[in-house]
């Protein structure tokens, strides 16, 4: 067991030392991360206004008011943000497996999937942060919710949580990169794209578009049933705490599938 937490802890020093690397490299070039951070809060408050005109015409969608599908919608931004702020690397599986690069990670005496997590660094990721918490602040200050020390312990666990399942989706679909070799796999971008359902209420969906988002690809566990939590949505209220065992579960799942696609590479060849 005590060989086991050292490990642990090398791991998680080596992952900061990588990602450090990453960031040094980034940071020289001050304006590419001042236009990354400025685009990213441009984007998400975009999508603020867009709700905002919504419920302008309407006023609630499906018994979800205004302030609570914007806390959905922080819950959204913030998770990208940390996908894509801390956990960069795994959009770019596809090219180092492609380009015979991802040999190198083999090499090292360091998990793959640790050199993956930490392969790349996305500065936009802290504009989605900052955007996101600013409106969960905001969301949060207009409905009432009856805060208790352990309702804020559960606001923590719940987003780190949903952020969990997040980057285990991303993990786990760069997997496919294993098995379907080009430049670019269009499997990530796909299943991303997939989260844009998790910025509304899953009420509005189809029961098909519902077990997608629920059971196969758990986007529902991102943003909705953490809100219905936080806000005591009676029907839905009580799935929101098994949040954190699905993001244990998203998680082993997408090392497992990384380990499998792992002992199938075959680098490129020449």
């Amino acid at each position: 067991m005590a060989a086991r937490l050292r490990r642990a802890r090398w791991l998680v020093y080596i992952y900061f030392r990588c990602l450090g690397q990453q960031m040094k490299a980034i940071l020289a070039y001050e304006a590419d991360f001042v236009i990354l951070m400025i685009s990213a809060a441009l984007v998400q408050i975009t999508g603020f206004l867009f709700i905002w005109t919504i419920f302008q015409r309407i006023p609630d969608i499906n018994g979800w008011t205004f302030w609570q599908v914007v806390m959905m919608y922080s819950l959204v931004f913030i998770t990208e943000g940390v996908g894509s702020l801390f956990f960069e690397g795994t959009w770019r599986v596809s090219r180092l497996i492609y380009n015979g690069n991802f040999d190198q990670y083999l090499l090292r005496p360091v998990s793959p999937i640790v050199q993956v997590l930490a392969g790349a660094v996305g500065f936009n990721g802290l504009g989605n942060i900052i955007t996101g918490g600013m409106l969960m602040a905001i969301s949060l200050g207009n409905v009432q919710v009856q805060w208790t020390p352990g309702r804020l312990l559960m606001l923590v666990i719940l987003i780190v949580s949903a952020a969990t399942i997040r980057v285990a989706i991303n993990l786990g679909t760069a997997a496919s990169a294993f098995w379907i070799k080009t430049p670019w796999s269009l499997v990530p971008f796909f299943v991303h794209q997939l989260g844009e359902f998790a910025k509304y209420p899953i009420t509005i969906y189809s029961l098909a578009v519902q077990a997608m988002v629920v059971v196969a690809i758990p986007f529902a566990f991102v943003s909705f049933f953490p809100t219905a939590y936080l806000f005591n949505m009676e029907a839905w209220s009580a799935i929101g705490l098994l949040t954190p065992l699905v993001a244990v579960y998203c998680l082993f799942m997408a090392v497992t599938i990384f380990r499998i696609g792992l002992r199938r590479y075959e680098s490129t060849g020449h």
